[in-house]
């Protein structure tokens, strides 16, 4: 299940899923998939009528809960979804086609493109209006997934909006270029990187034998096609053409998408709003200084609350 994992993930162990002690009930809840079910958890908001989100999950074999087995147990999505519920809001969170609990979905989770999410997204939308009897679905993108959910947002119908938190304004591309050039030690692997980036969002293959070794697992050839089809989109473009209330989220201490990527969503599309939350890291858990070290430790803290704010400033957007 390598499923695109090295475009925005860290390394180490899957932790267990987190029960809430108390509070809503968590219920599972499927859609429609290609070829069988996919599956997804809804957590009902204390508002009955309050709004609806899909919550759409980042890069990589990224678990409903926002949990990876490339580095990744700190249950950011679950812990969102139990803040927004004490805020009235309901949030369904889901495993992407092919992986974990829509594992039945494709029998490839390699063989996906973000026109799939996007039908995938649709289905859910459709599935949770069903259940709810919402009249429209937030979509709230974190990472990779924000360039789903601004995809979806130019056909998907009954979206109340889009929130984009942590999600690149650049072609990912150019995004997995700064994270390359941001180490030192790569320096003899960029310019065979750059080539290999800049085949692939013209929409050619590339041939890894030909690679540097320690570039074959950033381009293998089962995650290519997947790879083509987001870096032939501009997440600034889409952006601009998003008819939909936005909310735009950054951390100011996230090592994995800039600053300037939300500023760049924020010019696109002057009327969103964008909040910045100076000492959140990408898995949305606020860091004490700026040490590499302690900004990764976080990632595998599962007790550690979401950054201060967070859930205050989504649940106040999509509320208004």
């Amino acid at each position: 299940m390598i499923k695109h994992a090295v475009t925005m993930a860290c390394a180490a162990a899957l932790g267990a899923p987190l029960q809430a002690e108390s509070g809503p009930a968590e219920v599972p809840i499927e859609a429609a998939g290609p070829q069988g079910p996919l599956a997804g958890t809804m957590l009902r908001g204390s508002d009955a009528q309050g709004p609806v989100a899909l919550i759409i999950p980042g890069s990589g074999p990224t678990d409903r809960d926002g949990n990876s087995p490339l580095g990744v147990r700190a249950a950011s999505y679950r812990l969102l979804a139990q803040g927004l519920a004490a805020e009235g809001i309901t949030t369904l969170r889901i495993d992407k086609r092919g992986m974990f609990g829509s594992a039945g979905a494709v029998p490839d989770a390699n063989a996906v493109t973000v026109a799939d999410y996007v039908i995938d997204t649709a289905a859910w939308v459709k599935a949770v209006r069903m259940e709810t009897g919402a009249p429209c679905v937030w979509l709230m993108g974190h990472s990779e997934g924000g360039l789903v959910a601004l995809a979806a947002a130019q056909e998907v119908e009954n979206l109340c909006g889009v929130v984009l938190i942590a999600a690149a304004g650049r072609p990912l591309g150019e995004v997995i270029k700064s994270q390359l050039r941001a180490n030192p030690a790569n320096a003899p692997l960029i310019e065979a990187a750059d080539a290999a980036i800049d085949a692939l969002a013209a929409g050619r293959r590339v041939d890894v034998t030909a690679l540097p070794q320690p570039l074959a697992p950033l381009f293998n050839p089962a995650v290519q096609g997947f790879l083509i089809s987001t870096f032939a989109l501009d997440p600034a473009d889409l952006a601009a053409k998003a008819a939909l209330p936005m909310l735009i989220v950054q951390g100011g201490k996230d090592i994995q998408v800039a600053l300037a990527d939300a500023e760049r969503l924020k010019a696109a599309n002057p009327g969103a709003m964008l909040i910045i939350l100076p000492d959140a890291n990408h898995v949305l858990k606020d860091v004490a200084g700026d040490s590499p070290a302690d900004n990764l430790a976080a990632y595998q803290a599962p007790d550690l609350p979401l950054s201060e704010g967070l859930v205050a400033g989504i649940a106040a957007f999509v509320r208004d």
